[in-house]
């Protein structure tokens, strides 16, 4: 695995706690999108760094292109240990605060992130959390409802946390809770457990409505339907 020390950027910040904000981005590829996706992100976030994990289409040039720090995995590992690495990465910056876990393929939105920063420095919280179900603007297909209906009633039972979507990839941590949340599961169970890490360090946190933009592009990849069966397995392993 490449690494390298992470800088603290000097610049005034453009939106709440940009100063003090790294964004970890899971990269695997998405050569077509993931620059567009950086620069979007660094108009307003300078502090990003893509883990790439394991791709073959040039992603980690683009998003280094893009002014994204990046980290690489020799192969595959899967989506969990790609949030690790970031985290891990983010945490030697001395200077940080939070980390925002941020997807590469355009479906989170930069405006949600930062209304999310703000609730947590507002409120002293750990953690927010996205909910694709606390407004309207979300519309996945009715599979992907239902599974994520399930993957709630499964997670609110297991942790004892009580949330209205359990496997949101867009987050707020602070650095407290990266440093106590432990994140073992290389792949998509990797949701659960960070959850299941949030009720065991019994850490405080609040949700708040976001919208995943589910593209053509996502679509295209066949992500949403992938990411439903995903879920179905990461439940009946756990």
């Amino acid at each position: 695995m490449s690494t390298a020390e992470p800088t603290h950027a000097a610049e005034a910040p453009a939106s709440p706690g940009a100063d003090r904000t790294w964004f970890v981005v899971p990269l695997f590829n998405e050569g077509e999108v993931v620059g567009e996706v950086i620069r979007d992100l660094r108009t307003r976030y300078p502090l990003v760094v893509c883990v790439d994990d394991g791709s073959h289409d040039g992603s980690a040039r683009i998003a280094a292109e893009a002014g994204a720090a990046v980290v690489r995995h020799p192969y595959n590992m899967g989506q969990g240990a790609a949030l690790k690495t970031g985290i891990d990465y983010a945490l030697r910056d001395e200077h940080m605060r939070q980390v925002v876990t941020f997807d590469s393929d355009g479906q989170h939105q930069v405006d949600d992130a930062a209304a999310m920063i703000a609730l947590r420095e507002r409120e002293d919280v750990d953690l927010v959390l996205g909910s694709r179900f606390l407004d309207t603007r979300t519309r996945p297909g009715l599979l992907k409802r239902l599974v994520l209906r399930g993957a709630v009633w499964y997670s609110n039972i297991t942790s004892g946390v009580k949330l209205t979507d359990a496997h949101n990839g867009l987050r707020v941590m602070g650095r407290s809770a990266c440093e106590k949340i432990a994140i073992e599961q290389n792949r998509m169970a990797h949701a659960s457990e960070i959850i299941e890490e949030v009720g065991r360090h019994e850490l405080s946190v609040r949700e708040h409505p976001v919208h995943i933009l589910y593209t053509d592009y996502s679509r295209s990849k066949g992500q949403s339907v992938l990411n439903s069966v995903n879920i179905v397995i990461d439940m009946l392993f756990r």
